[in-house]
């Protein structure tokens, strides 16, 4: 039996590509209203909606810079204004660095934290008040906080943080039945993934998957679906390695 979102609505962060948009586009094909949040990537959010509405979904596009706490509200006073209620909430916008500590200037450890960080902690304060009763939560970390891997440092402490602030939220709100999760991606074949890597790195890494390549989107996108399904009700304070076996 395919899972069922019928009536809910879902706020999913960074969604106008890559892992975001596939969400997105996942759960408005299995019902759900879809605010498909952007910052810089207009025409792409559009898209995304454009996408949703010939497959016969409902979706809304809403700017919002989520390392922003007064964006963060504004994103929830869009979905509550157009669909009057939040059931599912996706923390997906991230930024990726990939640098030595040494070399990591302060203001792009800020910038790390800001997105990375800052953005879940807004989505989860706005999340204990406003997401309906039995709602679903599911941040994105990745697997190298498992990995430990050199030049990750800044991005895996960022994600650590995230893992942290998830967990707790699952015990702060489950006395409302709502359920919070992590899912950690190992390599996805994604534009913020494969900027700046040469073909060789990713066959390596690619071969590191107890399945001989990197995920798609899709890939990520199906756990998630899950995780915010009724069926996962009895499923929080997880965190799903969706990684091909890497960690």
């Amino acid at each position: 039996m395919p899972l069922s979102l019928r009536d809910k609505v879902a706020i999913i962060t960074g969604s106008s590509r890559g892992i975001g948009a596939e969400i997105a586009r996942m759960l408005a094909g299995a019902g759900a209203k879809v605010v498909v949040n952007y910052v810089g990537k207009q025409k792409a959010a559009e898209a995304v909606c454009a996408g949703i509405a010939e497959a016969g979904g409902e979706s809304l596009a809403v700017r919002a810079d989520v390392s922003n706490s007064a964006d963060v509200r504004k994103l929830f006073d869009a979905a509550m204004e157009r669909f009057n209620r939040v059931d599912i909430l996706v923390n997906n916008a991230g930024v990726l660095l990939s640098r030595k500590i040494a070399d990591i200037s302060d203001e792009e450890f800020d910038r790390v934290l800001d997105i990375n960080v800052k953005s879940v902690f807004y989505a989860l304060r706005e999340a204990a008040t406003r997401l309906a009763d039995g709602g679903r939560v599911v941040s994105l970390s990745s697997t190298v906080t498992r990995l430990m891997l050199p030049n990750y440092g800044a991005y895996a402490a960022s994600k650590g943080a995230l893992e942290q602030l998830t967990r707790i939220f699952a015990k702060e709100a489950g006395e409302r039945g709502i359920t919070a999760n992590i899912v950690s991606p190992g390599p996805v074949n994604t534009e913020m993934f494969t900027t700046g890597k040469s073909e060789e790195t990713i066959r390596r890494m690619a071969s590191m998957s107890f399945l001989g390549r990197i995920g798609e989107p899709a890939d990520i996108a199906r756990v998630v679906l899950f995780l915010v399904s009724d069926e996962a009700g009895w499923v929080t304070g997880q965190n799903i390695s969706a990684s091909g076996g890497v960690a």
